[in-house]
């Protein structure tokens, strides 16, 4: 367990030091708005091997102490730093009481799916006692990424940051930093801790920070800003991005961004600020907002009242979908842009929450008597008994199907206000797509109203894509690709689908191996929201899929 941290810290360039962490008790639910590591920007020698175990640890804040999962008895876990182009190996010791799987997010494993992570997808889970060495493979990753739990809800307290920094010998393509940041953001509904004071950040007049900033919540999209200080947005996903300023962002589960903060100000003291953006109907959320204080270093009086930055309403979809749009790939020659042009392979998909009947001793909070459940084109995602991968490549039957549809199957007004109950009600499947090696795929998700209407952030495993568009309503196949983005669409590995609107991406299928999609809203994927692609094994000996490790996890 780390020792209690100070309330404010001021940091000299180039020093690692611990995660600070700030959190607020709130009205329904527990948020933690940030945990801070400050960190050189070339900072510490980097390793090629951790070691995670995973253990029970007592977590204290106060008033409160509950046992946790977590990785090293660290919460939130240790940050792993990397060279792009870097290979690592993580040792996991599985030494707590549940199964689990460990997900590298956004790291693209190319040709090596085996260490991907999410249970019975790619592996089956390290059981209690067990161990599991997890090779990690990054190519064009660069900026700030993640890795998480994949197994039921263990991610909602294991989880850290992952810093792929530039190669050897390369720079960042923005000037003028002075040290690193990461902040998470995620619900934590477990705790009632209680603060008296509000965490305080120093910072030096005149420099410039970098905010490494990752969305750890279970299920909810955040609106973040700082009072008085713009953020300039520099990276998405693992990939750079052209300079996107905004009094405020909006960051889904799963996502990640890199953001500068200038302390440009008139030193003082300064709200830092997030709250959820939520636009389900009828359904409990907490609508408080948790602060920090950005606290200028020197001798000054401060102001007597603060005031808190911008922070878009609760509901309002176009603040988060017109900066979701906003963003652009940086399309430089050091880091340039392949968005494909020729599509070989087109899937239109809905995503859609759904309901089921009622199972004997079941949950059913459902609308009439049913339980929630959750689809792509009408298909509720069944996790099998053993991986897909283990099936695919030992050519065990029985496991999958390869019948995605490519279309929905039903066509009707997706967004309209009012639809029959029995479009509702879908059904139950293991199926995946399967692709040919170095296909060129575009994907439209198509959100529904059906039971309510929501934003959702869809995640690719194994891929990074182009979002090359998003609008709002039912997508037009003859008129909304005359918009799409061609030129320099963001560069991510999670999109969000606009409530009751529609994203389109573009990827080329360039790793071979079985590949999880799904939404990365926790109920959604327990809920079904889920499916798989197979990229078969290209001509090549680079193009075909690596043999799996000795030391598998066994179902």
């Amino acid at each position: 367990m780390r020792k209690p941290f100070p309330l404010s810290l001021s940091v000299p360039q180039g020093i690692c030091l611990p995660y600070i962490m700030f959190e607020r008790q709130l009205n329904i639910h527990h948020r933690v708005l940030a945990f801070l590591l400050f960190d050189g920007l070339y900072c510490c020698q980097l390793s090629d091997r951790y070691r995670f175990v995973l253990e029970e640890a007592p977590y204290t804040r106060l008033c409160s102490t509950k046992n946790i999962l977590t990785v090293n008895g660290e919460f939130p876990g240790p940050t792993i730093r990397v060279n792009a182009g870097d290979q690592i190996t993580v040792d996991v010791h599985n030494k707590g009481k549940y199964n689990v799987t460990i997900h590298w997010h956004g790291v693209k494993q190319l040709r090596y799916p085996w260490s991907d992570g999410p249970e019975y997808i790619t592996q089956c889970p390290i059981q209690p006692g067990q161990k599991f060495s997890q090779k990690l493979i990054l190519s064009t990753e660069e900026g700030t990424i993640w890795w998480h739990a994949h197994s039921n809800w263990t991610r909602a307290t294991v989880y850290g940051a992952i810093f792929v920094y530039p190669k050897p010998g390369t720079t960042y393509p923005f000037p003028n930093l002075m040290q690193n940041l990461v902040i998470y953001i995620h619900a934590q509904n477990q705790f009632t801790l209680y603060f008296s004071e509000t965490f305080k950040l120093n910072v030096d007049q005149g420099k410039t920070y970098l905010l490494r900033m990752v969305n750890a919540d279970v299920n909810d999209i955040l609106f973040f800003a700082v009072a008085g200080h713009p953020i300039t947005v520099v990276g998405a996903d693992g990939s750079y991005t052209k300079s996107l300023t905004r009094d405020y962002i909006a960051i889904a589960p799963g996502q990640t961004l890199d953001a500068l903060l200038h302390a440009n100000q008139q030193p003082d003291h300064y709200y830092m600020a997030a709250r959820a953006y939520f636009t389900a109907i009828n359904v409990d959320f907490d609508r408080s907002t948790t602060t920090a204080i950005v606290q200028y270093n020197g001798n000054y009086t401060p102001s007597p009242s603060l005031s808190l930055p911008y922070l878009p309403n609760y509901n309002d979809t176009s603040a988060s979908f017109n900066f979701s749009s906003s963003l652009r790939s940086l399309a430089s020659e050091d880091h340039p842009v392949s968005v494909p042009k020729n599509v070989i392979t087109q899937l239109i998909t809905t995503v859609s929450v759904n309901t089921l009947p009622c199972i004997p001793n079941g949950t059913c909070q459902g609308p009439n008597g049913t339980r929630f459940s959750a689809s792509m084109n009408n298909i509720s995602f069944i996790l099998p008994s053993i991986d897909i991968l283990q099936a695919y490549y030992g050519h065990i039957k029985g496991v999958y199907g390869d019948h995605f549809p490519k279309y929905p199957p039903y066509i009707f007004n997706f967004t309209d206000k009012y639809l029959p109950l029995n479009l509702e009600i879908p059904k139950l499947g293991t199926e995946v797509y399967i692709l040919d090696y170095n296909s060129t795929v575009e994907i439209v998700f198509q959100g529904t109203n059906l039971v309510a209407g929501i934003d959702h952030p869809m995640h690719l495993h194994g891929h990074s894509f182009y979002v090359v568009g998003l609008g709002q309503g039912n997508f037009d196949p003859e008129k909304d690709p005359l918009g799409y983005n061609l030129v320099d669409p963001p560069y991510r590995n999670t999109v969000t689908v606009p409530k009751n609107g529609w994203s389109t991406i573009r990827f080329k299928a360039d790793n071979p191996g079985v590949w999880f999609m799904h939404c990365h809203l926790d109920r959604h994927l327990t809920w079904g929201m889920d499916m798989v692609f197979i990229v078969r094994d290209g001509d090549q000996w680079d193009e075909r899929m690596l043999p799996p490790p000795p030391d598998m996890p066994p179902c």
